[in-house]
């Protein structure tokens, strides 16, 4: 139960992180207009090369290590501030180094100035400790606080186009608080350490292992924004972006529970128990599988209509850009079992490591084609087939590990209950009278027949579902 506790607190937190400026888009999008928008997304994807040097790998490192050694108080104490030692150094040489890039990158200067907050931020970002720690009430109730305040303060001040400088400051100092709101628990939850027995530099190489994934992540994740910015417009840019965070909302649901059952898995690999490890795993795909095939159908089924009513006027290359790009949500939803809840605490850091980067590859040598004869839709594509490469990899990798019949032997009936759910739910976003509720009763249209075609078929979600209900009506 306390794995599901913890999905839930990480799913409400991941889902209001997007939620917040999903809700203040709406309003934005008509305030700043797509330049204004296109602006701040540019921008933003130059700041994130220096914010991912600056993290180091520290997110999957930190939380994996605390994990490890969580029942050791004293030794979680000193490995927590040995990392963190070092992610203050490796932030101010990002600092150092961006302030050189401004010498000589001088458009938008006020702009770029207004990100270099989210910089800032990065060194005061410790939720990778209650990740591992499995406490994830902390950090989402203090950071869910944090994100409403950001959101009341942007419909109060944010006014006009002229505002994108401020609109930029208003999102980076939200960041910046909701880490800064962590730090009075962890004076409460370890115990003192002397200075003298820290050596923060053991860390260093074993980030750095899990840095170059990150890289390559982050590569296929700003770079769109970056080339679209460079080859097409900014405004293209904004589109991207907007597209991209629909798509992340809907994602954040089935990711969650990477971030949650990482610390799980380490736990049980530090103490051998590999049969128990593999088990998990197994219903975890099945979870994650249940769950982002409808939301992959069900996105792509209202994208075309959902993307310019949301955003208003000028927003239409988003719809098409979103339908394409939904695809994503399953190859992701699968690498991220595969990759962050397997290879990671098994050691494997070697073949997550090759798997994004022959994403990253993928998306950097189609991006120049495709972007080229079709703009927009070029650059999801690009997104879609880097990601499918990744899961490629993973799913190579771990052939003798792992049972693919076991994986995947309730994938095919989500993906039938997925398929009929779309046909329909498209045919009644195309056909009939477009509104705010009909697209609410296209959603729960598509929810009921899913659901019951999943009944139907007896997906394994189901047994999964009746046996939670059982130990919970047990208890």
């Amino acid at each position: 139960m306390k794995v599901i506790r913890n999905y839930l607190y990480n799913v409400g937190y991941q889902v209001l992180a997007i939620v917040v400026p999903l809700i203040t888009s709406a309003y934005v999008s008509r305030v700043l207009r797509p330049e204004g928008v296109g602006a701040n997304a540019f921008t933003n994807s130059i700041i994130q090369y220096f914010i991912l040097f600056a993290s180091m790998g520290i997110g999957y490192y930190g939380n994996r290590q605390i994990a490890y050694v969580r029942d050791n108080r004293p030794k979680m104490a000193k490995t927590f501030w040995e990392i963190q030692i070092v992610k203050t150094i490796m932030t101010l040489v990002s600092i150092i180094a961006f302030e050189i890039f401004l010498i000589f990158y001088t458009r938008q200067f006020d702009y770029m100035v207004a990100q270099s907050l989210n910089l800032v931020a990065v060194a005061f970002d410790i939720s990778w400790f209650y990740e591992g720690v499995e406490n994830f009430k902390v950090t989402v109730l203090k950071n869910s606080l944090v994100k409403i305040v950001s959101m009341i303060a942007i419909f109060l001040f944010i006014k006009g186009p002229y505002d994108v400088t401020l609109y930029i400051v208003v999102l980076a100092l939200s960041t910046l608080l909701g880490n800064l709101t962590l730090w009075p628990d962890i004076y409460r939850d370890l115990p003192k350490v002397k200075i003298r027995s820290l050596n923060p530099w053991i860390h260093f190489l074993p980030m750095v292992e899990l840095f170059i994934p990150q890289i390559a992540t982050q590569v296929y994740v700003q770079l769109n924004r970056t080339m679209l910015g460079v080859m097409v417009n900014e405004t293209a840019s904004g589109y991207y972006q907007y597209s991209d965070s629909l798509v992340k909302l809907v994602l954040a649901l089935v990711t969650a529970t990477g971030t949650v059952m990482l610390p799980h898995v380490a736990n049980a690999v530090s103490h051998g128990d590999m049969k128990k490890v593999n088990q998990m795993l197994y219903k975890s795909f099945d979870f994650v599988s249940a769950m982002a095939v409808p939301m992959m159908f069900g996105l792509a089924a209202i994208s075309l209509t959902l993307a310019p009513k949301y955003y208003g006027p000028g927003y239409g290359p988003v719809g098409p850009a979103m339908m394409i790009e939904s695809i994503v949500i399953i190859m992701i939803a699968w690498s991220n079992v595969l990759g962050v809840q397997y290879l990671l605490p098994i050691h494997h850091q070697k073949q997550f490591t090759i798997s994004v980067t022959v994403g990253a590859l993928i998306n950097i040598v189609l991006n120049f084609p495709l972007i080229e004869i079709w703009g927009l839709d070029g650059a999801m594509w690009s997104t879609v087939l880097s990601e499918s490469g990744v899961t490629l990899y993973q799913l190579i990798v771990i052939r003798g590990l792992l049972s693919y019949k076991e994986l995947f032997k309730g994938t095919w009936k989500y993906l039938l209950s997925g398929l009929g759910m779309f046909l329909l739910v498209f045919w009644m976003n195309i056909h009939l009278k477009d509104s705010w509720l009909m697209m609410g009763l296209e959603v729960a249209v598509g929810v009921i027949i899913y659901t019951i075609m999943v009944i139907i078929l007896r997906a394994p979600i189901v047994g999964q579902a009746k046996q939670l209900i059982k130990e919970k009506l047990g208890k």
